[in-house]
């Protein structure tokens, strides 16, 4: 028999894969906590069946093998990984310590403890309406959440109103530890603001200024959630839906159309009155004018023949005779030409004897010929 060979009988039985290995492993953690013997053959080791058995050497393996788990643990753990858009919260014994950026970071194991915190993707939370396949065609559900939107106008009018806010993360710490669910109380928050907001409001108002009202909620529900300290920023508030209840929809209608009808009749008579009242006025504008025309060439006329006729006095005054005579060939001058046929009044002649123009005949002779 070589040297370096045992007898059979000296030789232990070790485990032959992994899993015996630690089948063994926790049959001695098991036994030395119960207490219980290991029974030998008589012949090995020389030990009687009645032998006690030595733990202290199994006992000691396991406490190694559970400080190298604890070690190899903790070491695993010291170091971490923030993705971007992420943020990481460290607690050391349960109390906030620090806030780390994206990267590889360092923490004390088993003191202090990460809580990751998405502060880039956009939250949302819908009101009136669930969306239920989304997408480009996205599809919406509104059944069962007429608690939501019903509301009640400053009119005393009854509407649906569908809404929903979109938010993200500003503050990681408040969001983590100020508020319990932030979910909830931005909800919660949103249905005060907007209620109150729609209360104030007329029927017609709501109808057609949501983006007025929109705003006007994105702000008040901002307040609101600073004073809470949720740690969160309203991206967007947006009215998807504003319309009258289904059984009211019909007498809804009706009124419209009557609005529309009256708005009409009103814009027609509004344009009627565009048009014809200003052409009144532009024609009674006109008549005046042309009376102040009228009365002033009236009045120019009248001075032009009182000074005409003052002149011709004076004349008349210094010679008589020339200026009758000059009168009575002005007029002759004015009025012959116009006159067709003349005759002449002879008091000896008894017979009416016509005055010949030849001046007027050879102009026509002559007219004739070119």
């Amino acid at each position: 028999m070589p040297m370096n060979e045992q007898p059979p009988w000296g030789q232990k039985k070790k485990p032959s894969s992994p899993e015996d290995f630690l089948a063994a492993l926790i049959q001695k953690i098991r036994d030395s906590f119960t207490g219980q013997k290991q029974q030998k053959s008589p012949g090995e080791n020389n030990q009687t069946p009645s032998d006690p058995v030595n733990f202290a050497p199994g006992i000691g393996k396991v406490i190694m093998i559970v400080l190298a788990l604890l070690i190899f643990q903790g070491v695993y753990s010291s170091f971490y990984t923030i993705e971007p858009g992420e943020v990481g919260i460290i607690l050391r014994f349960g109390k906030y310590n620090k806030t780390t950026q994206p990267g590889l970071h360092f923490k004390v194991p088993y003191i202090e403890d990460l809580t990751k915190v998405d502060v880039e993707t956009v939250r949302k939370e819908e009101f009136g309406f669930r969306t239920r396949i989304p997408g480009k065609n996205s599809v919406f559900d509104k059944r069962g959440f007429n608690m939501e939107s019903l509301m009640l106008t400053g009119d005393k009018n009854v509407i649906n109103v569908a809404w929903i806010v979109q938010y993200k993360i500003s503050d990681p710490v408040n969001f983590l530890f100020k508020v319990r669910n932030v979910p909830q109380a931005i909800r919660d928050a949103s249905e005060m603001v907007t209620r109150r907001i729609v209360g104030n409001m007329d029927f017609d108002y709501v109808l057609s200024n949501r983006e007025i009202l929109a705003g006007d909620a994105k702000q008040e529900l901002q307040k609101q959630l600073n004073n809470l300290e949720a740690g969160v920023s309203v991206v967007t508030l947006q009215m998807l839906d504003i319309n009258p209840p289904d059984k009211v929809k019909p007498a809804f209608n009706e009124v419209n159309e009557a609005d529309q009808d009256m708005k009409r009749l009103v814009n027609e008579a509004e344009e009627t009155y565009n048009r014809v009242i200003p052409k009144a006025r532009g024609s009674a504008k006109q008549i005046v004018e042309e009376a102040h025309g009228y009365a002033v060439q009236r009045i120019n006329r009248a001075q032009g023949e009182t000074n005409r006729f003052n002149a011709i006095l004076k004349e008349y005054d210094q010679a008589p005779e020339v200026t009758r005579r000059r009168m009575y060939l002005e007029a002759m001058q004015y009025i012959l030409p116009a006159v067709a046929q003349i005759y002449v009044m002879d008091k000896k002649q008894q017979n009416l004897i016509p005055f010949l123009d030849l001046s007027k005949r050879q102009q026509e002779a002559s007219g004739t010929n070119n």
